[in-house]
């Protein structure tokens, strides 16, 4: 269950877009966001010379998902300037160490399988990694530790901008502290009937909805009609029978968005998008808020 913690940002040269510097106040796991123009910085830094795991972020994939490359090395700032000279794609590179320069290579190659684990289950970027490998051999007690340590980071790359283990839904914590089921909206239309729920980042259909495969004549040719083309380039939507059924949970970024994917024409998403009662999200979601005032 979430819990409240507090999380130090520290800027070593004074800018937010520059090199950033991450903990948790009770932990000795640091992230070390490193801009690319700044990796000869990093370099001087003794932590560059630490065992350490690091991800390398890049521009949107084929897929439309942001891209990640997942490493680890004895020596991580080395590993990094091998990767500035033979990978393209990255801008951002961030680097997990110790604060107390306690972790092993062990520690490093389970942190480095158990993440690329998590990310691909995650589902939220493109792994340039490919396959996950098989899970290297780790003490029960180096386990533990490593766990504990991912977790941590997690946490950190989330709050520096990469949820790159966040699931894209989950699940509502009631007033009790108990997790409640979310509140699912439904978008139905001919051979169109989505499921989704939405989220503090945007709105998510679920796996398994389906969309209407032909276009109103109206969106032929436009903005429109390309968005829905690229879903079917990239796999989130995929022919079966007379619909397309959605291969994964996707985020879309507005509710209007994700109803023109599911019923191929025009939509405004608030007054699509419905509770299983009839009610719009309109109301469920944006009129409440002006009730509440």
């Amino acid at each position: 269950m979430p819990r409240p913690q507090t999380i130090q940002i520290y800027l070593p040269a004074g800018d937010p877009r520059g090199m950033r510097v991450a903990e948790i106040t009770t932990r000795i796991v640091r992230v070390i966001e490193v801009p690319r123009s700044q990796l000869a910085d990093f370099l001087k830094l003794p932590e560059a010379q630490q065992v350490g795991v690091y991800f390398l972020m890049g521009d949107l994939s084929d897929a439309g998902l942001p891209r990640v490359y997942i490493g680890q090395s004895g020596c991580v700032g080395s590993r990094l300037a091998q990767h500035n000279q033979n990978k393209d794609f990255w801008n951002r590179a961030l680097v997990i160490i110790s604060l107390t320069n306690s972790l092993t290579q062990t520690h490093a190659l389970f942190l480095e399988w158990f993440a690329i684990a998590e990310a691909t289950k995650a589902g939220r970027y493109s792994l340039e990694n490919g396959n996950t490998g098989s899970q290297p051999y780790t003490p029960a007690p180096l386990q533990a530790d490593c766990h504990e340590i991912h977790e941590t980071a997690a946490t950190l790359l989330a709050t520096l901008g990469q949820p790159i283990f966040e699931p894209l839904t989950a699940l509502a914590t009631a007033g009790n502290g108990q997790t409640a089921p979310p509140e699912l909206f439904y978008c139905k239309g001919p051979d169109a009937n989505g499921v989704g729920e939405y989220t503090a980042e945007g709105f998510v259909v679920y796996k398994n909805s389906t969309a209407r495969i032909d276009n109103v004549a109206s969106i032929k040719g436009t903005s429109q009609e390309r968005f829905r083309e690229q879903l079917v380039t990239d796999g989130v939507l995929q022919p079966q029978g007379k619909q397309y059924v959605f291969t994964r949970d996707y985020l879309f970024s507005s509710p209007s968005m994700a109803a023109i994917a599911v019923l191929g024409r025009s939509a405004n998403g608030w007054m699509e998008w419905k509770t299983e009662q009839g009610q719009t999200l309109d109301g469920a979601k944006r009129q409440a808020v002006i009730e509440a005032d």
